[in-house]
């Protein structure tokens, strides 16, 4: 028996920066996944990732990942979601710098 659908963002780096995107409701990428479009329906779903990896001008490696509602919008289920929220750990720049 499949596992029933949970809510989904898409998600992508983005292709010259590497930095990591989530796809808004209008098609645009955006680097705060709070930002991101909330997916509750698994055919929806679909057709959103097909339309982010048509994107390959703009970003490589897009996936639905487990996203939840929270208070400011989408938050990430699973630990490497959290972990590419905050952005590059190797030192303090791009979404590092803003907190």
């Amino acid at each position: 028996m499949p596992r029933p659908f949970t809510p989904k963002v898409v998600t992508a780096n983005r292709l010259l920066e590497g930095d990591a995107v989530w796809l808004r409701a209008d098609g645009e990428w955006t680097p705060k996944m709070a930002e991101a479009e909330l997916i509750t329906d698994e055919g929806t779903a679909q057709v959103r990732l097909i339309e982010a990896e048509a994107q390959a001008h703009i970003v490589v490696g897009a996936y639905l990942a487990d996203a939840k509602p929270g208070t400011k919008g989408p938050e990430p289920t699973h630990f490497r979601e959290a972990f590419r929220t905050r952005g590059p750990s190797n030192y303090a720049h791009g979404k590092q710098t803003e907190l």
